[in-house]
């Protein structure tokens, strides 16, 4: 593979812990890979690191900012599931919201962990005063409440929160969150009492940080990278902020009041500015990504969970692009700026993948003609029409659709994993069901005889599907199959089992290993996680945590485009044949 980002080469794999590898030679990377599974809740730890929480990894990291050093703390597979939010206690303990089942947990500066409780909600705001221990939930009419790390019944300060998030101790002493539903901030004091809403109309805020000075900052969780800063104590002005750092998380201020920033959306942590220009510290890439499709003239689109992205628009910039460029943010730094709001991302690393569109919950992706077609583990299938912007609900309530596929006579097709089924959905948004009673589909394709294949990661097989729904076996024997495409007659699943692509020829039979040594896909020595023990879909009505999904797709001009889900890529692969 070729490394196009010598900054996110810097940093050891999420997959391995290694250096990004080169892996199969006739694979390229189309973009840097992420060192980070998003990034969350953030925290300057006693020791001045940066912890960051990584909800879709199910870990936590800790970031060196003066050495840039990465180093995994909580590691993915422990007792921790799904952290979204952390804080650090007087004696050097990390507590953590683990949100997806619904516990708290300390660890302890010797690194042992003990449930504090599990008995909230969608944990998901938590933060400390002194040796006290707060924590919100994020649902409609959610609690704040205060724990007790040493034993005693968690003490409930106010309900009715209208989603909760990322909240702290103000410089009245109050403790301050957000209401994500309504748009507000609202304030209660640490022992209780009439709760008070002090800013109104604030756009989608997720979290509430106070800078060294004192002044509010709300971060919003769209896709313009808006904080809102008001001076509560001050004022009462407001200022708003546009960064350009798509799906704004969390924020921390060092000692210096250097504001660093969170992106659910795309990882890294990003230092921003006063004025909105910010400065990459752990660069941003792909969650994911998840399903893969090639558009009309070769546009590569991926689901991302969050989103939908693609590959950098622009060619990498060599070290000299990025210090031009660097000296030119510090000249417009100087420069008077009469709107107040900055740049969008000047210095945003050149190897983040291109947006598309923020469009929560995405895993299954296909294009037709202009369209993408869209599924979500959640349930949904939609279409996305990127010429207007409009996103149509074709179908709710199944259970964990996955890959997606345009059928011969124009209606989708759906893998339904956790149903067992492959489904069709037409024009008129009616749905059949093509075969039931299958394993645990993942991925669907047609070949040029318009015989629909689907991948069983249960059962390990590639299956044909008959008129009448019967399945026949094409392949079996592989290890946890997920992507699926075909090639002229030359069907390519993605084994993640096994970290390779295999090939089948639909004409002989034949198969062959197109490409192994892939980070696809379990890190190597992890067992896969059986369905009974995965973390919950959905937590108390919301979004939980969904499967990871290596796609495939093929493009026009006969290569392979892949979703190297366990480092945060893209690869190109050319296919080689049996040979």
């Amino acid at each position: 593979m070729r490394e196009t980002d010598e900054q996110a080469a810097a940093y050891p794999s999420r997959f391995d812990g290694a250096r990004p590898r080169a892996g199969h030679p006739a694979a390229e990377r189309l973009n840097p890979a992420n060192p980070l599974w998003g990034s969350n809740g953030i925290a300057f730890g006693p020791d001045g690191r940066l912890y960051v929480a990584e909800f879709l990894g199910g870990r936590i990291s800790a970031v060196d900012l003066a050495g840039g050093d990465l180093d995994v703390v909580v590691p993915s597979g422990g007792p921790v599931q799904s952290p979204d939010d952390l804080a650090f206690g007087a004696d050097g303990s990390m507590y953590i919201a683990d949100l997806v089942p619904g516990r708290v947990w300390r660890r302890s500066p010797q690194g042992e962990y003990s449930l504090v409780c599990d008995e909230v909600k969608n944990p998901n705001g938590i933060t400390c005063v002194g040796d006290r221990l707060f924590v919100n939930e994020m649902k409609p009419d959610g609690r704040l409440l205060e724990l007790f790390p040493d034993g005693g019944e968690p003490a409930v300060l106010t309900e009715g929160l209208a989603m909760g998030n990322a909240m702290q101790r103000g410089p009245d002493g109050c403790l301050y969150y957000p209401h994500m539903m309504s748009g507000q901030v609202w304030r209660i004091p640490p022992d209780g009492g009439e709760p008070e809403m002090v800013a109104d109309q604030v756009h989608l805020p997720v979290a509430v940080r106070f800078d060294q000075g004192g002044v509010l900052h709300v971060l919003s969780l769209g896709p313009e990278g808006r904080v809102t800063r008001i001076d509560l104590h001050g004022t009462g002005s407001r200022t708003l902020i546009t960064s350009g750092v798509q799906g704004l998380d969390n924020a921390a201020f060092d000692a210096e009041n250097r504001m660093f920033v969170s992106s659910y959306a795309s990882g890294g942590i990003t230092e921003m500015r006063p004025d909105g220009r910010t400065r990459v510290i752990v660069p941003r890439g792909f969650d994911g990504p998840y399903g893969v499709t090639v558009g009309p003239g070769g546009t590569v689109y991926a689901a991302d969970h969050y989103r939908v992205a693609g590959p950098p628009a622009a060619p990498e910039a060599t070290p000299a692009d990025r210090a031009e460029r660097a000296d030119r943010a510090d000249r417009a730094d100087r420069a008077d700026r009469p709107d107040g709001t900055g740049s969008t991302d000047r210095a945003v690393d050149a190897g983040e993948p291109a947006r598309h569109v923020l469009a929560p919950f995405v895993h299954g992706i296909a294009a037709e003609g202009s369209l993408l077609h869209l599924t979500s583990q959640f349930g949904d299938v939609r279409t996305y029409d990127p010429e207007d912007g409009s996103m149509r609900t074709r179908v709710s309530g199944l259970s964990r659709p996955m890959g997606i596929a345009v059928g011969p006579a124009g209606s989708l097709v759906v893998a339904e994993s956790d149903g067992g089924r492959v489904l069709a959905v037409d024009a008129d948004d009616e749905v059949t069901v093509l075969a039931e009673g299958l394993g645990r589909p993942v991925d669907v394709a047609f070949d040029a005889a318009g015989r629909c294949h689907v991948s069983d990661e249960q059962t390990g097989a590639v299956l044909r599907l008959g008129q009448d729904g019967a399945a026949t076996v094409v392949t079996d024997g592989l290890g946890a199959p997920q992507g699926l495409t075909i090639l002229g007659d030359t069907l390519y699943t993605v084994e993640t089992g096994h970290h390779r692509v295999r090939a089948v020829s639909l004409t002989t039979g034949a198969s062959w290993t197109e490409a192994d040594d892939l980070p696809v896909g379990p890190s190597p020595g992890t067992a896969p996680v059986p369905p009974e023990a995965e973390p919950a879909l959905f937590a108390n009505g919301l979004p939980g945590l969904a499967r990871r999904f290596a796609g495939i797709a093929a493009a026009p001009d006969g290569s392979l485009v892949l979703s190297a889900d366990g480092e945060g890529t893209l690869l190109r692969l050319t296919p080689s044949g049996p040979g």
